[in-house]
């Protein structure tokens, strides 16, 4: 009989994370003989993981915080076109042999959330200049947008991405702003907070009342919680907001397409079991 395959979600901290119930439940659903898992691994433990892959039947990895960028140097393989320009990546196919592929479907799973939610922002500010936020800028270079401000209390993280998009989007402009208030809000048509400031009740709210305007969509990547201090906030405002639930959903079905391939992965199924999974929360 062969052995059960086994994807996961490698991260710190991760506990939180709704994946392994859109992920199951997919599986189940195509009769795949699989289980997807959490490996919370400290910084340590990460860089020794990969080097036992092989043994524990690992045939798909999702990355996310604090590793979707270091991932990439401490790990040998094929890097797509995504990765290469964005500079981080969040899924990882290994085959039979061992061999590991490195890709990005953040990018793809914002794309496919900003269209089901009919947004198409063409100034943008970002909070966060961490690896989710450098998928956002490439989504918004590929999008088209005219200008993406970009904030983070690491000047040298929010440079580091306005240096690198520049060059590969011509026609987006992409700023550092040294504040919160230098993002330049009113002029802008969305709001993504990229960073993981909300995750906790005591975590400050990072932008004042007064710079959001209703010509502005909130978008928060945190799903958990599902309302962040920020989405309270657009919502007491009535400012159109939503969390990234949705982008959650789509770069997991981008994932699974790649690690089942050439089976396609159940939208409706992945996106009930993350409701169910978010009304808990």
């Amino acid at each position: 009989m062969s052995k059960e395959r086994i994807y996961g979600l490698v991260g710190n901290p991760i506990k939180h994370s709704l994946s392994p119930l859109m992920h199951n439940a997919a599986l189940s659903y195509l009769k795949i003989k699989a289980r997807y898992k959490l490996f919370p691994l400290g910084d340590r433990e990460f860089r020794t993981f990969f080097a036992n892959l092989k043994n524990k039947n690992i045939r798909g990895l999702n990355i996310t915080i604090p590793y979707k960028e270091k991932v990439l140097q401490l790990v040998e393989g094929y890097k797509s076109a995504g990765v290469s320009a964005i500079g981080a990546a969040n899924t990882i196919t290994i085959d039979k042999n061992n061999k590991i592929k490195l890709f990005n479907t953040d990018y793809l799973g914002f794309i496919q959330h900003l269209k089901e939610l009919k947004v198409s922002p063409k100034k943008a500010a970002i909070i966060g200049a961490g690896g989710a936020s450098r998928a956002i800028c490439f989504a918004l270079g590929k999008k088209k947008a005219q200008e993406v401000d970009i904030y983070d209390i690491d000047k040298f993280r929010s440079l580091s991405l306005m240096e690198r998009f520049n060059q590969i989007f011509p026609h987006t402009r992409f700023l550092a702003a040294e504040s919160v208030e230098a993002l330049k809000l009113g002029e802008k048509d969305i709001l993504i907070n990229a960073s993981s400031v909300g995750m906790k009740e005591d975590d400050p709210l990072l932008v004042e009342p007064r710079l959001l305007h209703p010509g502005l969509f909130v978008y928060d990547l945190i799903y958990n919680p599902a309302r962040t201090k920020l989405l309270r906030l657009a919502e007491g405002k009535n400012i159109p907001h939503s969390n990234g639930l949705g982008m959650l959903l789509y770069q997991g079905v981008e994932a699974l397409n790649l690690w089942i391939s050439p089976k396609k992965a159940p939208v409706e199924i992945m996106r009930s079991a993350l409701k169910k999974g978010a009304k808990k929360l």
